[in-house]
């Protein structure tokens, strides 16, 4: 799932909607050619196939499930608490651009360019870690998100960084909670009810190249951020959605997913790679006129002083808005909750200053966020008519809520 589109707005949502975005991307991952061919021999491996009960193999696959979680979790913990730090990373330009490098990279090797893996003399040796029982089980487990990593890395990756702008150790455990579970559904499945799963075959290639897409429509996402002119072309309407569908059907019927470029053939190798280009860019475009907000506000940018010289003059209150382009909270902030016609109205009584930190370069910037005490974004301050702050918000916030805040400030 795009981070801009799916898992974005589940994170949006609430941690419901997250852990189910993190469960479905887990068990999408359980499909792949790192993990799937695996699932039959792990599970003879911690014996829940030669459990005398159902109960007991339950118990087993319950075990080992416990273990996969055991290893994801602490990602996740660990990237909502630096969270703060990651966002500042981000305000750089350049940092961005690595990422987005790094997305494609892994997108790549998603397509067949070049192969992710552990040693085989490690991977043999980590499969057969524990032996049988429930300590096995539960050991094999953590074993298993290091087996499976070459697939993994790609999708956690993506789902990672946007945990991390949440800030919330929480979420971050809750969502590689539910990722791991959606990773384990295969084996659980197999060592509880000891059924046969479909054989593997050159559909987890397809499953693999799906991945990719999301990874290349990411990568595009974040550079837009840093590079407006990617995204200058996305103007929501019938045209955009229209263009964009057409290509993604082409791209598709070309070979985007159901083609490999492993194929000795030049013209199928070449059929791939122009499906690719085509559903990637269809699926970007339509991301980038779903996401982008309308505004219902004449945000003054920038000029935080002339702004609050103004609002002091005319007794009127302030709302200053810290936002970047690669902050998926504050543009949800525009589409969700600015752009709320109640909200529009309200704030219509206040002077309403914006300011962009997506260029960390600019001394502007760098003295507006010091002079506030911005530690992250998003951030939103609010001054009563006098001058003083009466509110202050560092998340998403709904609409219905931030309207009942913003009437009680005179």
């Amino acid at each position: 799932m795009p981070a801009a589109d799916a898992f974005t707005e589940a994170l949006a949502r609430g941690p419901v909607y997250a852990a189910l975005a993190a469960l479905a991307g887990g068990f999408v991952v359980s499909l792949t050619p790192c993990v799937y061919p695996m699932v039959a021999v792990t599970v003879s491996v911690f014996g829940a196939r030669q459990a005398k009960s159902r109960w007991e193999g339950a118990a087993l696959s319950a075990a080992f499930v416990l273990g996969i979680v055991a290893m994801f979790v602490p990602l996740g913990v660990v990237a909502g608490l630096t969270g703060s730090i990651f966002g500042a990373v981000l305000q750089n330009r350049w940092v961005v651009v690595a990422m987005a490098l790094l997305f494609l990279t892994l997108a790549a090797s998603l397509f067949g360019a070049f192969e992710l893996a552990l040693p085989e003399g490690l991977t043999n040796r980590l499969a057969m870690i524990g032996g049988i029982g429930y300590r096995g089980a539960f050991l094999l487990g953590l074993a298993c998100g290091l087996i499976a990593s070459p697939c993994t890395g790609p999708v956690l990756t993506g789902i990672l960084a946007w945990i991390a702008k949440t800030k919330s150790a929480g979420l971050g455990a809750l969502a590689m909670g539910a990722f791991a579970l959606g990773l384990g559904v295969p084996f659980f499945v197999v060592g509880t009810f000891a059924v046969q799963l479909p054989k593997s075959g050159r559909w987890m290639v397809h499953v693999k190249s799906l991945l990719g897409i999301v990874l290349v429509v990411v990568a595009f996402y974040f550079l837009s951020g840093v590079f407006p002119v990617l995204g200058a072309f996305a103007r929501p309407g019938r045209l955009l959605f229209g263009a964009a569908t057409v290509a993604i059907v082409v791209g598709l019927g070309l070979g985007a997913v159901h083609r490999e470029f492993s194929d000795p053939i030049v013209g199928v190798k070449i059929a791939k790679g122009l499906g690719l280009v085509l559903t990637s860019g269809g699926l970007f475009a339509l991301v980038l006129g779903l996401v982008k907000p309308a505004e219902a506000l004449a945000w003054q940018q920038g000029n935080v002083d002339s702004a609050r010289a103004r609002a002091l003059r005319e007794s009127k209150p302030m709302i200053v808005d810290f936002t970047a382009a690669w902050c998926g909270a504050c543009k949800e902030l525009d589409k969700a909750t600015f752009s709320a016609p109640p909200v529009g109205v309200e704030l219509g009584r206040f002077v309403a200053v914006r300011v962009d930190a997506t260029n960390d370069e600019d001394p502007n910037v760098g003295a507006a966020l010091q002079r506030f005490g911005v530690r992250g974004l998003p951030t939103v301050v609010i001054f009563d008519s006098r001058g003083r702050e009466a509110l202050r918000y560092t998340d998403f916030v709904p609409p219905e809520r931030f309207l009942e805040s913003i009437r009680a400030v005179d």
